[in-house]
């Protein structure tokens, strides 16, 4: 009984611990956004640029922006934004999506990867958070 005991008490500080992580810090996603900027907005009166808008971005198709000039890889990659597509893709967007437009290295901390999602996954379709 101890033992069972103590692994269930393992798995939840496990738990406790990756979902801690996961959830990253939306501030400090701010200031790794600023690598984002140059091509990228967000919030209220978001415009495609360079790269699309990216408010909304969680459960939302990749290649799916009104008005963005899409890649083929991109718009055909089947895949929906959520936080382990999006840490995967950040990583290295041309690995996770081989022909897309989007020539950034990536980020290459997982951390700052994290905190990034915190910061753009707060962010409706309309721009509030």
């Amino acid at each position: 009984m101890k033992l069972i005991h103590t692994l269930a008490a393992a798995a939840a500080l496990a738990l406790v611990s990756s979902s801690a992580f996961a959830a990253g810090d939306p501030e400090a996603g701010a200031k790794v956004f600023n690598k984002c900027k140059a091509c990228h907005q967000i919030g209220p009166g978001a415009k495609n640029v360079v790269g699309p808008e990216l408010n909304g971005l969680v459960g939302r198709k990749t290649g799916a922006v009104e008005g963005y000039n899409y890649s083929d890889a991109n718009k055909n990659s089947g895949l929906t934004w959520d936080e382990a597509t999006f840490l995967e893709y950040i990583a290295g967007p041309q690995k996770k999506i081989p022909g897309t437009k989007m020539t950034f290295a990536g980020i290459p901390e997982e951390a700052d990867r994290a905190n990034l999602w915190a910061y753009i996954a707060q962010f409706k379709a309309d721009g509030s958070k």
